[in-house]
């Protein structure tokens, strides 16, 4: 199925309902809940999900699980995407949390045929098998640490949230204080107590998720590094290994392959 709101399909009496939905650039949606778990799957561009707890970037050809009634909004950048949402009683060993995971080859073009599949397809069958089969295929997705956390301070949350929209690597932490009204240090010491990140460690780890999508679009590498703040590539590419534990160039490498 194609551009179908789940709600217009969530009662039908099947597993795993598949949609494929094509979004524009910069497009959110707002803040909502599945009663279904639900795997996305970005098939091109890059999304952002984020809960009350966190955000988990989603770059090309990976996917997010996203556990029943789980509170979310997605940011997406020319995404086309293909959802299952399935009943939790399929799904007992679906994480408790969101996770970003790898989606293998096979998984891929299972997804591709699952979308084509009717909604009401017949318990057994070719259409059966390949929504079996996914499930399986799914349940063995490797996890990817891509999520960064949010502060439960509602003034901080919200500068932390305008702050992925625009990252900048040298973002002063005077100017968090200023706008908050407090010193530096008890900036830092919130982001502490409520990330488990001080405030460089936060930003470094935004920019470089932030970084995946711009790599996803095939931007220069050099020109990523600038957009960010950063004095050179080779500053860049020495935090995204620190991090990531690849460089950005073999990031996108094996994001293509």
């Amino acid at each position: 199925m194609r551009d179908i709101p789940i709600d217009q399909v969530d009662h039908l009496d099947r597993a795993v309902v598949a949609i494929r939905t094509d979004y524009p650039p910069g497009h959110r949606i707002p803040r909502h809940r599945h009663r279904r778990a639900q795997f996305l799957y970005s098939a091109t561009g890059s999304m952002r999900v984020e809960t009350a707890d966190g955000t988990w970037t989603i770059p090309t050809r990976r996917a997010v699980l996203v556990p029943p009634e789980t509170p979310h909004q997605v940011v997406t950048t020319n995404v086309s995407t293909r959802s299952l949402y399935i009943e939790p009683k399929a799904v007992p060993w679906f994480p408790r949390r969101c996770q970003v995971v790898e989606v293998s080859a096979l998984l891929r073009e299972l997804l591709h045929e699952a979308v084509e599949v009717p909604a009401l397809y017949a318990p057994r069958g070719r259409d059966a098998a390949i929504i079996g089969l996914v499930l399986h295929e799914i349940r063995r997705s490797a996890p990817v640490r891509l999520d960064l956390p949010l502060p439960g301070h509602e003034g901080l949350r919200a500068l932390c949230e305008s702050f992925l929209d625009d990252p900048d690597i040298h973002d002063p932490m005077g100017t968090w204080a200023d706008r908050l009204h407090v010193s530096e240090r008890t900036v830092n010491r919130l982001f502490t107590a409520e990330t488990g990140l001080s405030f460089a460690r936060w930003r470094q780890r935004a920019c470089v998720l932030h970084s995946l999508s711009l790599l996803s679009e095939g931007r220069p590498i050099a020109g990523i590094a600038a957009s960010l703040g950063y004095e050179s590539p080779a500053a860049f590419s020495t935090m995204f290994t620190r991090l990531l534990g690849t460089s950005p160039r073999d990031y996108r490498a094996a994001t293509a392959r």
